[in-house]
């Protein structure tokens, strides 16, 4: 029996050490796979987030106006910004000629520093009621069906811009 406990011992030390050899050779090629796997998972996760980061920053931009073209946000400010200037000169003038003039005046007088009186197609107009004013921008009208809309807008004495039908 001791001859044959020798040999068992000598054959379990063989066997683990091929059965270690053996796990190593297949664990190998499993944890490369793993590897490239989550490679892909990563790559897909990132992409899920720029297309989603996508969708929330360009396509769903916000417009200054409900119903405009993105694109027209920066004509709109600069409209905004010609309404602003304008009224601003009317209360200047106001204030030392007690009365309100037209465009073209405060243009002449030097109370407004203004090379055009329009810009992307809308046009200024001054609307005077004694002392009172009111300064709109208006442009024509889209084609019908082009689903742009161009708002008509107007600023008062109390410098609030604010669209008008």
């Amino acid at each position: 029996m001791a001859g044959c406990g020798g040999n068992a011992g000598q054959i379990n030390a063989v066997v683990s050490i091929y059965t270690i050899r053996a796990e190593k050779l297949v664990a190998a090629p499993g944890e490369r796979h793993n590897r490239v796997m989550r490679a892909l998972a990563l790559v897909l996760v990132a992409a899920i987030i720029l297309f989603g980061a996508y969708e929330l920053y360009i396509k769903k931009m916000p417009t200054t106006d409900e119903g405009t073209a993105a694109t027209q946000a920066i004509s709109l400010t600069g409209v905004r910004s010609d309404l602003l200037q304008i009224a601003q000169a009317e209360r200047a003038n106001i204030a030392l000629n007690a009365k309100c003039v037209s465009l073209d005046e405060l243009v002449s007088s030097g109370g407004l520093m203004m090379s055009r009186q329009g810009r992307d197609g809308y046009t200024y107009e001054v609307i005077c009621s004694g002392a009172d004013f009111q300064v709109v921008a208006e442009h024509p009208a889209a084609p019908a069906g082009s689903g742009i809309r161009y708002p008509k807008l107007a600023i008062d004495a109390t410098m609030r811009i604010q669209e008008i039908q």
